[in-house]
């Protein structure tokens, strides 16, 4: 039981980092160029999911020393870890190949936040944070808007 407790709160938490992590890219520049390479990623047209995969799983490690705690909540984090990294990874490369595919949200936030603004909609996969911190900016989003923007 404690290990499917720990695997849930971890899940949040992830998400929890990964909002702030990317909010902080866009806050402070040294951090989203210097530190990581956060504005290339933003020039970019493409989404790499093995990539994407290993930047988010790298969050897992910091779980690690919960081992001297508890075994099992130990595990549980390590595979919440995993869980948000496969979910955030496969989020992202759907939101930057075909953003209306993603079902997850009303309107894929992310990709609203590479196309549109990018000092809103920073959470990548679910749009709780957002919300809760006040960054999050409903837009109109259509298929069709998308279809005819593209079409010229």
């Amino acid at each position: 039981m404690l290990t499917i407790i720990s695997l849930i709160l971890t899940f949040i938490f992830s998400s929890f980092l990964e909002y702030w992590l990317h909010r902080l890219m866009h806050i402070w520049p040294w951090f989203g160029n210097q530190f990581t390479s956060h504005y290339k990623h933003h020039q970019s047209q493409t989404a790499n999911l093995l990539g994407d995969f290993k930047d988010y799983g790298m969050v897992a490690v910091i779980f690690c020393p919960i081992f001297l705690i508890s075994p099992a909540a130990a595990i549980g984090s390590i595979l919440g870890g995993l869980s948000f990294a496969a979910f955030a990874s496969y989020s992202h490369h759907l939101q930057h190949q075909t953003p209306t595919r993603y079902i997850m949200m009303k309107v894929p936030v992310h990709y609203l936040h590479h196309n549109y603004s990018c000092r809103y909609n920073f959470g990548l996969s679910v749009d709780w944070w957002d919300r809760a911190f006040g960054t999050y900016r409903p837009m109109e989003w259509s298929l069709s808007r998308e279809q005819a923007t593209k079409n010229g």
